[in-house]
């Protein structure tokens, strides 16, 4: 892997990364030349006992942008400006311009309840320059080069004293509220492990403590064993529509054997995920022939500097569920109450994803 720190104009840093070596010449751009002015905080949630990130200053940013803007696009025209600069590269990752969480947040305002800086970062990762690609286009080593940048994050904003928890993310597709028209995803890194991510840690600390052994690994073994709900499956990487799964087509992939965090992966593992990632996306595609939206989340262990045996890197991902005549999103049992409740089997919708035939090598439906 290759890559190159750059500053953009108004002194957002940019990082590209490339299978091949990068020229030295490439130009940062930015939309503007004003600096970030950014300063969220969070308030304390007493009756659910979380914080809640508050960044007016985001009221502002590009919402659902006409195709003929994009500020992704590798234009030149000064009426469309770019965040990507002009160059060889595969994937380029900035800082957010309207974030949620900043390294230099300062100063939370007083309230009724308790107040913090919202100390954190918010980047974007740009998958690739052709805005014509999804995940399930690339080629697998360009998948493979997206799991190392997605390491080399974790290890850079992992830097950040006040970081604990790095998450990334990609919502696709305009029905679940993508800004841009490009493929690209987010990184979240937060000055606490958020209440999803902590409960998996509880139930996973429990488990080892009581097993010595990984409770995802575990439930993975059992799936293989079970051999109902498999999409993908080679040595070192599994994809399946797990046995507890909340919505309709939810898939998991994971390498077979547990690592912590992206740092921590082989490269064995990473090709296995990349097939694994590929086979997932375009099964989604040819099911409903379109590019489908979802949302795909990658949990790893806290970035406390302590050993986490317990933690098994996982993806999940969560399609919205569709009928011939619409989208489903969650109702108020999964909002109000958080208990899901699911419509279908996942026995059921796994036979739907497996009877999807993929080629990897051409990124197709086999017919």
């Amino acid at each position: 892997m290759y890559s190159q720190e750059l500053l953009k104009p108004d002194g957002r840093q940019l990082t590209l990364y490339s299978r091949s070596p990068i020229a030295e010449d490439i130009a940062a751009p930015s939309p503007s030349s004003e600096p970030v002015q950014a300063n969220p905080h969070l308030r304390w949630h007493p009756l659910r006992g979380e914080w809640v990130a508050y960044a007016s200053h985001r009221q502002g940013r590009t919402f659902m942008p006409p195709p003929e803007y994009n500020p992704l696009a590798p234009t030149r025209d000064p009426q469309f400006p770019t965040e990507l600069p002009q160059g060889q590269y595969d994937v380029a990752v900035f800082e957010n311009r309207f974030p949620s969480l900043t390294p230099t947040a300062h100063d939370s305002p007083a309230a009724i309840v308790e107040t913090l800086p919202a100390n954190g970062v918010c980047e974007v990762v740009v998958f690739t320059q052709d805005p014509q690609s999804y995940l399930s286009t690339l080629p697998l080593d360009h998948l493979e080069l997206l799991l190392q940048v997605w390491g080399d994050r974790t290890r850079a904003i992992g830097k950040h004293e006040q970081i604990q928890y790095v998450l990334p993310f990609e919502n696709k597709g305009v029905e679940v509220g993508v800004t841009l028209h490009h493929p690209h995803g987010q990184i979240y890194a937060y000055p606490f492990v958020p209440p999803v991510p902590a409960r998996m840690q509880v139930c996973q600390q429990n488990y080892y403590q009581q097993q010595q052994r990984g409770l995802l690994q575990d439930l993975i073994q059992k799936e293989i064993e079970d051999d109902r709900r498999i999409l993908y499956c080679d040595q070192d990487a599994i994809a399946f529509v797990p046995v507890c799964a909340r919505y309709p087509y939810e898939v998991w992939v994971a390498p077979i054997q547990p690592v912590a965090t992206f740092l921590d992966l082989t490269p064995n593992q990473r090709q296995g995920l990349a097939r694994a990632l590929k086979t997932v996306t375009l099964k989604y595609d040819g099911l409903w022939n379109r590019p489908f939206p979802y949302l795909m989340a990658w949990f790893q262990a806290p970035i406390d500097g302590q050993p986490h045996p317990e933690w098994h890197l996982h993806a999940e991902f969560y399609p919205p569920y569709r009928t011939p005549d619409k989208l489903k999103y969650l109702a108020g049992t999964e909002l109000a109450a958080g208990m899901f409740a699911n419509d279908a089997l996942p026995e059921e919708k796994a036979k739907e994803l497996q009877s999807v035939k993929v080629n990897l090598a051409k990124n197709s439906i086999v017919p």
